[in-house]
């Protein structure tokens, strides 16, 4: 249903909510100062803190990071990416403290697995061969 007549919220509004970023340039910059900052003052990053200082919610930053607001004239996917990439980085460095288990943690909700994966299929054929008195065996 359109929107009523003389509605100015209406006007020159293509439908859907506007962007929550107008340029990659602008989700960067504050990425990046929510990352100085945090490091300057000696603080852990996090991803849902990167999701705050940019005034997003984590379902937001993946949809932008996902591509899905890309254009031809701007790239949203590969700045947010970078800027989640640095957050993992700086989880990752932390494994190499004296108490890792918060980046252990953290770095688990990126995908990584502390679990050994062992494929025990096994293909090809197998030959067996079978020597002595087999009536013996068969009874």
């Amino acid at each position: 249903m359109p929107a009523p007549k003389g509605n100015k919220y209406a006007v020159g509004n293509n439908g859907g909510r506007p962007r929550k970023f107008e340029s990659a340039d602008e989700v960067y910059e504050k990425g990046l100062a929510y990352i100085n900052g945090m490091l300057e003052q000696e603080k852990h990053l996090t991803f849902t803190g990167l999701c705050i200082a940019l005034g997003v919610v984590k379902e937001t930053f993946n949809d932008y990071e996902s591509g899905k607001y890309d254009t031809d004239n701007e790239e949203f996917s590969s700045p947010l990416k970078d800027l989640k990439q640095r957050i993992e980085n700086y989880a990752e460095l932390k494994l190499f403290g004296n108490n890792p288990t918060g980046a252990i943690f953290a770095l688990k909700n990126y995908g990584w697995k502390d679990k050994q994966e062992i494929d025990t299929n096994v293909s090809g054929e197998i030959t067996v061969t079978l020597e002595g008195d087999l009536d013996k065996w068969a009874k």
